[in-house]
């Protein structure tokens, strides 16, 4: 059996963990940039909002900004519907079966 050389056989190992660091650090990178291209559009959306609601303050009516192709963002138009209880909820007794 040939002798192992324990330098070449760690800098082969070396070389092939360095390529592997290299892909991971890419990655780190191209998420970094997704978070801030994030942070920036979350920011934009913000002033966006202002904006708008300082046309409508000084004296444009949203029908007016639409007419001009200047809808609210769809952003500030959404929100979550609250679900309201029920008036007579689903009760149980101590078998698992319906109690009303």
């Amino acid at each position: 059996m040939a002798a192992l050389n324990i330098e070449a056989t760690k800098n082969q190992a070396r070389e092939l963990l360095n390529s592997r660091i290299k892909s991971v650090e890419q990655l780190v990178h191209a998420r970094q940039r997704v978070t801030d291209l994030k942070e920036q559009l979350a920011a934009a959306e913000r002033d966006d909002k202002r904006a708008y609601v300082k046309a409508t303050r000084d004296g444009w009516s949203p029908e007016e900004l639409k007419k001009l192709g200047l809808e609210p963002a769809a952003a500030g138009r959404r929100r979550k519907a609250q679900a309201k209880p029920s008036e007579n909820p689903i009760t149980y007794d101590s078998n698992g079966s319906q109690a009303n």
